[in-house]
């Protein structure tokens, strides 16, 4: 687990420059917490989960997708299911970890600039629509990822 959050605090070189174990070394997960974390949440399917919006957005840009979605729905992070991990069990036990704290607020952005599609295209500016999508939401989509499989790496042993 150290490698997953070592990466956001410079923790290799904290050990390097310290001949003394510190607060700042010492964040590794005992083998309970990692199971409880690796049962709680399937980080597989959520990845899969947030890929697949890009193909939901897409077909609505692409006039294939008659479903509607409400982007004031859409903009709130904690309704899906790694949204309701990330704010219930996840931040029990990784909530102390600044790199936890920014895996939340990139998911909140995700679905930010997930609404914001959604809004630019109900109000017929596909044009803008398709911007955002490849801009801003497609940046937002893979922190989202590579926090993710970041967390997984760090929970496999």
């Amino acid at each position: 687990m150290k490698k997953f959050f070592s990466r956001f605090f410079n923790i290799d070189k904290l050990d390097a420059s310290h001949s003394e174990p510190s607060e700042h070394t010492e964040i590794g997960l005992d083998s309970a917490i990692m199971d409880a974390v690796l049962a709680e949440i399937d980080v597989d399917i959520a990845i899969s989960s947030h890929e697949h919006w890009k193909l939901r957005l897409q077909n609505i840009l692409d006039g294939e997708s008659s479903k509607a979605l409400k982007p004031e729905v859409i903009c709130q992070d904690n309704r899906c299911d790694l949204g309701k991990w990330l704010y219930g069990p996840g931040e029990q036990r990784l909530g102390h970890y600044p790199a936890f704290q920014m895996l939340i607020a990139r998911h909140k952005y995700f679905h930010a600039q997930a609404a914001i599609v959604v809004t630019q295209a109900q109000s017929g500016d596909i044009e803008k629509a398709r911007q955002t999508l490849n801009s801003s939401y497609r940046q937002a989509s893979n922190q989202v990822i590579l926090l993710l499989k970041q967390l997984k790496r760090g929970l496999e042993r």
